[in-house]
Formats: C-alpha cells, sequence, structure tokens
C-alpha cells in the first residue's frame, strides 16, 4: 500500500511539472537573421560613399631633455609616454603621420641635442607602438649626422619595420623617384615631403638623392607623376619662418605652386609655432593648407617672452570623400590642439591634447620657468588667435 502511494504521489508532481512548462509564454519573435536585417537596411538607406581620415602632427623635436626623458631606471630607453596621451587619436586614423624632425641614427652615433640632433632607435620602436602609418624625415636636421645618420636611420626602418613608410630621405635614386601611394578603402593617396634646405649641409657628393629638397622642377614633376597614379594628392613641405605664427612669403609661394600644380592637401611643419589653416579656391578647384602643425613634442632650453608659443602644437584631421562620379574631395577638416608637458625625470614629458590640459597641469608644467606666461589660457588664446573657428 505504501509504494502505491509513492507511486501515484509521483505520477501527480510529475504532471503537474509538465503543466507548468506547458503554460509558460511561448516566444513567438522569429530567430535574429543578421544578414535579412543588412539587406533590409541596405534597401532603405543609401550606401555610404568610400572615405578615409588622414590625421598628421608636427614635429617631434628631440631636445636632450626628451630624449634623456626615454632613458629608464634600469638604463634601457622607452620613449611610449610621448604619445601616450593622444594615441587613441592616432590609432583611429586610417592614415596616421608624423613629422620625425630629427634623424634617428642611434645611440651608437651618439644622441645629441640642439643644434645638431640624433635620436634614439627606441623613439622610432615608440612610432611605431603608437601607430603611426608613415614617418616624414625630410627636414632641415636630415644631414646633421652627416651621410652616416641617414643610412643609419634608413637601415632601422628597413630591418625593423618594413611595413613603415619612411619619406624625404633615400638610399637610392629609384627609392626618391618612387612615388609613394597608399591605398585605403578603395581610394588612392599620394604622399610627397620635401624640406626648404639642410642647415647649410651639403648633400652627400655620391649620394644627391639622400634628402628630398624642395626644388621646383623636381617637385612639378613628382606631383604630376603622383597625379597619374593617384586619387588624391598630399604634400607635406618643411618650410617658412621658425616662431612665426603666420605663413612668410615662402610659403605663400610654394602654395601657389602647389595649387597650379593640382596639389589636393598641404600639411606644413618647420616653424616650431602653430600657424593657420586656409583653403585655397579657384578655377582648378580647392586645395587645403596647414601651414604649420608646430612642434608635437619638445622641451627647448631657450628662455624669454613667447617660448610659451612653442609647447602648443596641432594634430590636422582630415576626412576625404569620393563621390559617385569617382572623384575624390575633402569633406571634413579640423584641428586638435596639443601642448607638451615637461617633467624631468624619466618618462616625465608627455603631450596632452589641450581639452584634456587642466590647471594643475599647466602649473607644473617647467616650461614656466622659461616663460612666465604659459598658462591654460594662454594656450587657449593661442589657439583662438591661429585657428579662429576651427578651435572653439
Amino acid at each position: 500500500m505504501k509504494k502505491l502511494f509513492i507511486w501515484i504521489l509521483a505520477l501527480f508532481l510529475l504532471t503537474g511539472c509538465a503543466k507548468t512548462e506547458q503554460t509558460e509564454p511561448q516566444n513567438t519573435k522569429p530567430p535574429y537573421d543578421e544578414t535579412a536585417e543588412a539587406a533590409a537596411t541596405s534597401e532603405t538607406e543609401a550606401p555610404q560613399p568610400p572615405s578615409v581620415t588622414i590625421s598628421m602632427v608636427g614635429d617631434v623635436l628631440l631636445h636632450e631633455t626628451v630624449s634623456d626623458s626615454g632613458r629608464m631606471e634600469d638604463s634601457s630607453y622607452r620613449y611610449d609616454h610621448l604619445f601616450q596621451n593622444i594615441q587613441d587619436e592616432i590609432a583611429r586614423a586610417d592614415i596616421s603621420i608624423v613629422n620625425q624632425e630629427v634623424i634617428l641614427g642611434g645611440r651608437e652615433l651618439g644622441l645629441s641635442g640642439y643644434p645638431n640632433f640624433n635620436g634614439a632607435f627606441e623613439v622610432g620602436d615608440s612610432l611605431v607602438h603608437a601607430g603611426f602609418d608613415v614617418v616624414l624625415h625630410a627636414t632641415n636636421h636630415a644631414l646633421d649626422k652627416k651621410e652616416a645618420g641617414v643610412r643609419s636611420c634608413l637601415n632601422f626602418w628597413k630591418t625593423s619595420y618594413p611595413h613603415m613608410a619612411v619619406l624625404g630621405i633615400y638610399e637610392s635614386a629609384a627609392a626618391r623617384d618612387t612615388v609613394y601611394v597608399r591605398e585605403v578603402n578603395g581610394i588612392r593617396i599620394a604622399i610627397l615631403n620635401y624640406t626648404y634646405g639642410t642647415n647649410g649641409m651639403t648633400l652627400p657628393s655620391g649620394s644627391p638623392y639622400a634628402i628630398n629638397l624642395l626644388e621646383e622642377t623636381t617637385v612639378r614633376s613628382d606631383i604630376a607623376r603622383a597625379r597619374e597614379t593617384a586619387d588624391f594628392v598630399i604634400v607635406a613641405p618643411h618650410w617658412g619662418t621658425e616662431y612665426k605664427l603666420t605663413p612668410d612669403e615662402s610659403q605663400k609661394k610654394w602654395t601657389q605652386i602647389f595649387y597650379d600644380c593640382g596639389v589636393d592637401l598641404v600639411i606644413g611643419t618647420h616653424p616650431h609655432v602653430i600657424e593657420p589653416v586656409e583653403r585655397i579656391t579657384g578655377d582648378k578647384g580647392s586645395m587645403l593648407v596647414y601651414y604649420s602643425l608646430g612642434n608635437f613634442i619638445n622641451a627647448t632650453a631657450e628662455t624669454g617672452k613667447g617660448i610659451a608659443n612653442r609647447m602648443v602644437g596641432a594634430m590636422a584631421q582630415i576626412t576625404i570623400s569620393m563621390d559617385d562620379k569617382g572623384e575624390v574631395h575633402i569633406s571634413d577638416y579640423g584641428v586638435l590642439p596639443l601642448v607638451t608637458h615637461v617633467r624631468t625625470g624619466a618618462g616625465g614629458i608627455t603631450t596632452y591634447k589641450l581639452s584634456d590640459y587642466t590647471q594643475t597641469l599647466a602649473e607644473e608644467n617647467e616650461i614656466r620657468g622659461s616663460d612666465p606666461d604659459f598658462s591654460l589660457e594662454y594656450c587657449k588664446n593661442l589657439c583662438r588667435q591661429v585657428f579662429g573657428d576651427l578651435y572653439s
């Protein structure tokens, strides 16, 4: 009898459980189909035109304090701290460009600052870690360690990071005569890099191609070849007058030459301070000019009024798009102001977005010992003065 009772109880419980499962609400929504949703979306939304985002920062200027900041307590060298606060912006762009102001000849040639600079290979490591795709070396300091420095620098890039596009210095005439073109999202972009000179140092007699100089016949020929193979042409000239906040006559002359040749975008370096951004328009179309992005990083030992200007730089940010006729144009552009923060010691120097900089940091910046005018508001006012409506 006891066994019969247990059997009946078990049957009752099983029946009750089954009833509970059957009365739970049923899910009538069909399973998610990503392919079907994409197809439905494509029917209602027009496809976006192909586009490419481009960023560039100015002079990586390795004063002794900057070089020394890379020597860690274990005597190794690392420079990731220079870029850590803007790494997200560097990585976000499809093409990120940097002006490497001084040659990276390596410690074997002796690290040195002004006036004859030489940087550590580890700076190059950090440029790669930061996410840069193109490094520009055509500057007035390219021959500071003479031909040995150029060859050492080129060998470093070739053996350590062969994927990095290195422009402005070359190991052969054939390399110099090859126009660099990078294709992203079906858009072919040519980038050319030149310097006005090399601080009076003559080009190596056996290697006249080593440094790309602003020589009009060569520049016109290069741009013509670039236009034959690319949809969009960028020229990055090292030009202008140091510490001048406006373009000089030479920059205006070259701007006209670039425009006449059909260049689409000019991004300049060398003055070590920011200069305006201008859109040139006429019967040959439109060309955008960033006259100078200023310093990305520096720690000058000079003192006096105006030194604070050298601490403010900018990242150029440009979007280019291809229309339904296959024509490529600039669809958006702007500037991201930057500021160098100087603190003595390993890892002490870095660059911040000005939007992230604080009054507390500004008061701690050791550059105030060189120019007491430096402040957060000073940096903001300088950007308003130079960039106008591009900076708000």
